[in-house]
């Protein structure tokens, strides 16, 4: 398909430089642009790359360097659409692709493909999902997609009947033709990435894009309870199938605290480790992709009740002195913080804060029924103190999170929860938000070391 074919990659990270390696392979002409220059590169990428016969131009990108005569433009995902080259290969009537669409013409025949999208818990539930079908399947099942492992990565080792579970970004979905999964779900949708898109129904179309290429023998797995999710997906052609924590419904559902596929108790809540309604619902979307596979309820509750969660997402990290401490770094939006708050009845010292973008936290005020105390850093900290007062909740101001950790420890009381859910982006002090995470993590190691230590 893509022998002798001249194809553009904008942009190297992981995606283009898998992208590039496997076009190469395949016969292609391969040009890879990068606007930071070489020494900002990975040397052993380049020079693989280079000894592979891909040509670089590193450092800018040339106008002149996107003709007539490329086949495709291959664009890394993080790369939004109104970016020049974008938009000269669509006046050219160049194909703009992605890695997910390169690797996905290039798959084995018969292999399942599982995409799971959503604007909160994808990651989660991918994830269970994974280990659930890797319990069941073993080598059989590949992790891969947006939650770290290019798709195109993955063809070297996927054989003919294999299963590959994949994280799906609304970025990805922007660029998808072909491109479907056999089982697709949708955690949720809410308004997220406007910035890159524009307005809220264009990211909704990018989630959507990949089922609006279903046919009737493909499934759709869907939040019930969602409103934008059911209407956004309204009469597309592969069976749907839905899931609610609400509700009793045709599907999965939970009933005096049991979870139920189509009226069979799967597990009770109890075995579960993972807290809040919104685990709930990643956990029943990942039953129903295994119940399609026939997976037992031995298996699923196996995984279950053993899984601690994603790291850097309500991630539970230790306990100092009764007080439970959750790392919830990858917050870094309203929502993500609502649904954080939510999940805890115990008396909560709430982290908040981080750079400065604007962020309504009053649009938090109806979660904070059990916060005790916040502590805010960052530069939007003394936002969060003027938040914080209009609360009428005890609220303290830090610069750094080193120099707040030790008053989380003060005010915590055996029973409490310390909840690092900032509802901010991290650049203004670390280069991506797990650092924050590991950073927070740490500080609840040395503490644990002092107290073994007297």
């Amino acid at each position: 398909m893509f022998k002798d074919k001249k194809i553009l990659i904008l942009g190297m990270a992981r995606s283009g430089y898998e992208a590039a390696k496997t076009l190469i392979k395949e016969g292609a002409h391969v040009i890879l642009n990068d606007k930071r220059t070489e020494n900002e590169q990975k040397e052993a990428q380049v020079e693989e790359l280079r000894q592979l016969g891909v040509e670089l131009v590193f450092g800018s990108h040339p106008t002149d360097l996107l003709d007539e005569s490329f086949s495709y433009l291959v664009k890394n995902p993080g790369i939004p659409n109104n970016h020049p080259y974008v938009q000269k290969a669509e006046e050219l009537h160049i194909p703009v692709w992605n890695e997910v669409e390169v690797a996905y013409h290039l798959l084995p025949k018969n292999v399942v493909l599982i995409g799971i999208t959503g604007t909160n818990g994808k990651t989660t539930t991918t994830t269970i999902t994974y280990e659930i079908l890797k319990e069941a399947f073993k080598e059989k099942v590949h992790l891969g997609g947006n939650i770290g492992y290019p798709l195109c990565s993955l063809l070297k080792e996927v054989k003919e009947g294999d299963i590959i579970v994949m994280e799906v970004s609304c970025q990805q979905g922007a660029n998808f033709h072909a491109f479907h999964p056999h089982i697709g779900l949708v955690t949720n949708f809410s308004e997220a990435h406007i910035d890159f898109f524009g307005n809220y129904e264009a990211y909704k179309d990018a989630k959507a894009k990949m089922f609006y290429s279903q046919s009737e023998n493909d499934i759709a797995i869907l939040n019930i309870e969602n409103e934008d999710v059911v209407h956004k997906l309204e009469g597309i052609k592969s069976k749907v199938k839905y899931f609610s924590s609400q509700n009793e419904i045709n599907g999965c559902y939970i009933k005096d605290d049991v979870i139920y596929y189509y009226d069979e108790a799967v597990l009770p809540i109890s075995k579960i480790l993972l807290k809040g309604t919104h685990n709930l619902e990643n956990i029943m979307g990942a039953i129903m992709i295994a119940k399609e596979f026939q997976v037992s309820n031995e298996v699923i509750t196996k995984v279950l009740e053993n899984f601690k969660g994603v790291e850097h997402r309500l991630e539970y990290s230790g306990t100092i002195n009764g007080v439970k401490y959750y790392n919830d770094t990858e917050a870094t939006n309203i929502k993500c913080s609502q649904i954080a708050l939510s999940s805890f009845s115990e008396p909560t010292i709430l982290i908040l804060g981080g750079m400065e973008r604007g962020q309504n936290f009053n649009d938090l005020a109806p979660f904070l029924q059990n916060v005790k105390a916040i502590v805010g850093i960052g530069t939007c900290r003394d936002r969060v103190l003027e938040f914080g007062k209009t609360q009428q909740i005890e609220t303290y101001i830090y610069e750094t999170l080193k120099e707040a950790f030790p008053k989380c420890v003060e005010l915590g009381k055996e029973g409490d929860v310390v909840l690092l859910s900032p509802a901010s982006a991290s650049w203004d002090q670390y280069e991506k938000c797990e650092d924050r995470g590991c950073e927070f993590k740490n500080y609840i190691k040395d503490y644990l070391k002092i107290q073994e230590n007297q």
